[in-house]
């Protein structure tokens, strides 16, 4: 494991929420306590890397997920979901354009 304070490990950021380099910020009998993400400079308890998975039931693999998420290919594809309209905004009233006319100066006789 790690040696001495400082020392870079990879562990799992809560705030940045994926596994980042840290450094070591304090040890307690060779065992590392709290570390300091070198990412977003947050201090937090050493995670050994774990955090932010989701479990997954036993037995059950990854290819065993995406194949019970996936439509079977003999039914028809399903039709989108409709979004609800949102309510018309009120226009403002067409007023004609203001132009800014610049006239000369009068010259002095």
């Amino acid at each position: 494991m790690a040696d001495r304070l400082g020392d870079l490990i990879d562990d799992y950021c809560p705030r940045c929420k994926l596994l980042l380099n840290h450094a070591i910020a304090s040890m307690i009998d060779d065992q590392v306590v709290k570390v300091i993400c070198k990412t977003c400079y947050t201090e937090h308890a050493y995670r050994r890397g774990e955090g932010g998975k989701k479990k997954t039931p036993a037995g059950v693999t990854l290819f065993q997920q995406v194949l019970a998420n996936s439509a079977p290919a003999d039914s028809p594809p399903a039709e989108p979901a409709k979004e609800p309209e949102a309510p018309a905004k009120k226009k403002r009233s067409a007023e004609p354009a203001r132009y800014i006319t610049r006239h000369p100066a009068p010259r002095k006789k």
